[in-house]
């Protein structure tokens, strides 16, 4: 199949239209309108330092409900020990830059480059993306781990999560699937099958699958603006 090239204008192939390993076009900006569009089409971008901008629809595409999710025993008593604190959107860009720098195995360098930043940092500004951050301490307490993603209708993306002391990353996902199940969220795209992702409870599903499970979530409006009203769901 041929990867198509991007232009000024924020339109997308068919999704059906990627290659075996969901790469689907290359080109194009990191404008919000672009973005929004995308992650509507079920598509994202992901690419290197030295690489242009390159589109994905991966198929099968892992993700995770809300009622699916899977506490191990272990990391349940961490969770109920009082250890973490969690909040909303208050430090989005400190998160994004732990997550840019966070050592993953079989993984050099970040696809978090500079441009990515800036971009998710401007669709926080407008209120499409959003953080979730974990502390000690209490939840004015040193930032210890955390995830961000972006909010369509009743999807949520997960774009990456980071954890400076042990749990710290699957706390925040627990939480984050906690206060999206509060708030009627359909599922948690998790873009990629990790290990850690499918320990929790995550499954991956047909792009075919995901298409109607998307389309279904869109019907719902996107609750746009800060999420620092929803803290009290994190308790």
């Amino acid at each position: 199949m041929a990867i198509y090239r991007l232009f000024e204008e924020p339109v997308f192939p068919d999704p059906g239209e990627a290659e075996p390993d969901g790469l689907l076009a290359v080109g194009g900006d990191l404008s919000p309108l672009r973005l929004i569009s995308a992650y509507a089409q079920g598509i994202f971008p992901w690419f290197g330092p030295e690489s242009p901008i390159l589109w994905w629809s991966p198929d099968p595409r892992p993700i995770l409900l809300p009622e699916a999710l899977h506490v191990p025993h272990s990391l349940r008593r961490t969770l109920n020990s009082g250890r973490f604190s969690f909040t909303l959107d208050r430090d989005f860009g400190a998160v994004i830059r732990a997550c840019a720098v966070q050592p993953r195995p079989g993984q050099t360098g970040t696809w978090l480059v500079p441009e990515m930043i800036e971009a998710y940092e401007r669709l926080h500004h407008l209120g499409h993306a959003h953080s979730l951050e974990v502390h000690t301490r209490g939840p004015e307490g040193p930032l210890v781990g955390g995830l961000y993603g972006l909010a369509q209708g009743r999807a949520f993306f997960g774009e990456s999560m980071f954890h400076e002391t042990p749990e710290a990353s699957k706390a925040a996902l627990v939480m984050l699937m906690r206060l999206l199940g509060a708030r009627g969220y359909h599922f948690l795209d998790c873009q990629q099958a990790t290990p850690h992702v499918l320990r929790m409870g995550a499954r991956e599903v047909s792009r075919r699958e995901f298409l109607r499970r998307l389309e279904a979530a869109l019907r719902f409006p996107t609750e746009e603006g800060s999420w620092t009203d929803f803290e009290n769901l994190l308790i």
